[in-house]
């Protein structure tokens, strides 16, 4: 019960267009994944739908007076792909014992490791509406026998909340890049030990001498052209490497309409022609890193266009971090380091639930120490004694 006394709705959303996009966005500020235009480009383009196998099931929360306190972006599963925490062994073993672990319910951005909130809560907003939310996922499960609810990539707040809640925690790890006030490029490879800063400047010469250029489009600097190329790079990565593209050409054009100025697309040009390229989106402080395509294999191409181009990039405007997307100790050794993610999940079923919980403490002391062990071997500059030299910043 809020304070005061005065109850709070919840009720699902066949489309994220049954809210107004302004009340969404005011729960949503501050991140470009979980805007009304970027979830409304996923359904409205048919890259997230049933029958891709994310059906919209959209939380809102709502005062007696039917004023939107909070949402949360949710799916109906038939599937776990495109969620990159993986449950797959989960449901097998489950479906193996005689359950029914899909369909189940996803709270998240579809194909999208970014971290960002999950309940999204009106500012200013007093009443606990998070633990309504909460409460109102739980709920809704219960009553359609879903067999489990996953909330993927929420900030370690939330994490925390869900875990007050029952829920059962996991974490995973990501490589991210951090802005420690650094006036240029070079002046981020002088924090780094002499022999990484050699090895990058080396990768980015090659780039450079073999005559591929690379250009950072953003707002109307991007055209129909440009979304083209892009769109042929992506289908023909994924169909080598994943063997199905959710995201439609469609979907990129309306992401070009409804917000080009979140976009930054890195694209790699060789003799006029395109070759390459790297969709980004931006908040106020963060580059997110999302999808590379290319034509051509060129040495060191991918480093450039989805790592240092990025860096530049941040440093130029003045951002706080880089996310690079999913995946990649390689990135270490360019000035990545390894973070910590989270997921959070209830599970109906409490023998499954005792046998992920068991799994998740296993799991959890391994991606603590991996997280530690790779920590000690950032490139960055050391002192004497083996420990990384403090920042001035």
């Amino acid at each position: 019960m809020p304070d005061g006394g005065e109850a709070i709705t919840v009720r699902i959303l066949r489309a994220i267009d049954e809210v107004p996009a302004a009340d969404w966005d005011v729960c949503a500020a501050g991140d470009p994944f979980t805007r009304h235009a970027f979830l409304s480009s996923l359904e409205d383009s048919g890259s997230a739908t049933g029958e891709t196998g994310w059906l919209p099931q959209h939380l809102v929360a709502e005062d007696t007076g039917g004023r939107v306190l909070g949402v949360a972006p949710m799916y109906l599963k038939s599937h776990s792909y495109g969620e990159y925490v993986f449950d797959w062994g989960w449901a097998e073993a489950y479906e193996r014992a005689g359950g029914r672990y899909y369909p189940k319910l996803q709270v998240s951005v579809p194909f999208t490791p970014a971290t960002g909130r999950r309940l999204l809560v009106r500012p200013g907003e007093t009443r606990d509406v998070e633990a309504a939310l909460i409460a109102g996922l739980e709920k809704i499960a219960q009553r359609a026998g879903i067999s489990s609810i996953h909330v993927t990539f929420p900030t370690e707040h939330e994490w925390t909340r869900f875990g007050e809640a029952g829920w059962l925690q996991r974490i995973g790890e990501q490589f991210h890049w951090r802005n420690r006030g650094y006036d240029s490029f070079d002046g981020f490879l002088d924090a780094l030990a002499s022999r990484k800063r050699k090895a990058i400047r080396k990768e980015r010469r090659q780039v450079e001498d073999s005559g591929v250029r690379l250009h950072a489009l953003s707002g109307d600097d991007l055209k129909s052209e440009h979304w083209d190329a892009f769109y042929a790079f992506y289908t023909r990565t994924s169909d080598r490497k994943w063997g199905y593209p959710y995201l439609t050409r469609e979907f990129f054009h309306l992401l070009d309409a409804r917000m080009p100025e979140d976009v930054v697309l890195m694209m790699a040009e060789h003799d006029g022609q395109w070759i390459a390229g790297a969709l980004n989106l931006k908040s106020a402080d963060t580059l997110f890193g999302r999808n590379w395509g290319c034509l051509e294999e060129y040495k060191f191409l991918h480093f450039e266009a989805c790592y240092y181009q990025a860096i530049d990039y941040a440093i130029l405007h003045g951002l706080e971090r880089v996310e690079a997307g999913a995946q990649g100790p390689h990135k270490i050794q360019r000035g990545y380091e390894p973070i910590t993610t989270y997921s959070a999940h209830w599970i109906a079923d409490p023998a499954l639930r005792n046998a992920v919980e068991s799994f998740l403490r296993r799991e959890r002391d391994a991606v603590e120490g991996e997280i530690a062990y790779l920590d000690d071997r950032t490139p960055f500059r050391r002192a004497p004694d083996g420990s990384r030299l403090k920042d001035e910043s």
